[in-house]
């Protein structure tokens, strides 16, 4: 179940890119997007700034929940705490995409909070 997780994690990190593109695109221009990038970059801001950072953030836990599943999977230990933690950290991370784009701040963190334990029970199956 883990690798099914593990599957819509990448669907979802996919569709986050092209999230971020478009709100980037509304600020600098399909000109800019498909010039040589000579210059100084954008300075964005809003929705476009903050999509950024939340694919910046899931950037830096994807590959640790990669890895975990795809270990956990190999080694044998693909049980239900890797199953809960893998579904919990997708949820959390869906969550989270909403979350940043309209600034929900505290809750935001929460949610963050939710997808890391979740990422914390893959990585506990381990053991």
């Amino acid at each position: 179940m883990s690798l099914i997780w593990l599957g819509w994690t990448l669907v979802l990190a996919f569709v986050h890119l092209f999230l971020t593109s478009a709100a980037c695109r509304r600020q600098d221009g399909v000109q800019w997007a498909t010039g040589n990038r000579d210059g100084e970059a954008p300075h964005y801001t809003g929705l476009a700034a903050r999509m950024r950072r939340a694919q910046a953030n899931l950037q830096e836990t994807l590959p640790i929940f990669i890895g975990a599943v795809l270990l956990a999977h190999i080694a044998g230990k693909d049980g239900a705490l890797v199953a809960w933690g893998a579904g919990l950290y997708f949820f959390g991370r869906l969550i989270y995409v909403p979350a940043y784009a309209f600034g929900w701040g505290p809750i935001r963190s929460l949610i963050w909070g939710g997808s890391m334990v979740g990422l914390f029970l893959v990585l506990l199956g381990l053991i």
